[in-house]
């Protein structure tokens, strides 16, 4: 015989009969907001490295090696654009292993937003876009975190 559940809802009524909160939100439902979240996390974590990657051999949006930190261009066996276009293949993979295995590719995407906000605080001019890397760094770790309980629904065998 199964045990008599009461959950919280909202609005601070307990409703009786319902499922468990903890069962609740492990369900890979769009209706569910914490599989919401890690959806918006996973989407964003994919796309956003891979076009900023391609930009790197593009330079659409901005010329990239001016975020490059003269004493880190210095240590590349290439020119500023051979190490810009390195930059743009590691960020097009991140992205990649983000969208086939979130679970790592988070981790991975926030290493490497590291290692972008200490490139920006060496060169001294972009405080403000390590601040916003940081915050997406957080983001990562997030997905991350997140993916140990979720998958999206295209990836389950």
């Amino acid at each position: 015989m199964a045990a008599h559940v009461q959950t919280q809802r909202p609005n601070g009524r307990a409703a009786t009969g319902e499922r468990p909160i903890a069962a609740a939100s492990q369900e890979r439902s769009w209706s569910n907001p914490a599989y919401q979240g890690f959806l918006i996390l996973w989407l964003g974590f994919t796309v956003a490295p891979v076009l900023f990657g391609l930009d790197k051999f593009f330079d659409w949006t901005t010329d990239w090696g001016n975020y490059l930190a003269p004493s880190i261009a210095d240590r590349s066996p290439f020119d500023v654009d051979g190490t810009m276009t390195v930059i743009g293949v590691v960020e097009i993979v991140a992205g990649l292993l983000v969208l086939i295995r979130p679970r790592i590719g988070g981790y991975v995407v926030a290493a490497w937003l590291a290692g972008i906000i200490v490139n920006l605080l060496i060169l001294g001019d972009y405080y403000d876009v390590a601040l916003r890397d940081f915050g997406l760094l957080l983001g990562a770790l997030a997905l991350a975190r997140l993916a140990t309980t979720f998958r999206p629904k295209v990836l389950v065998h």
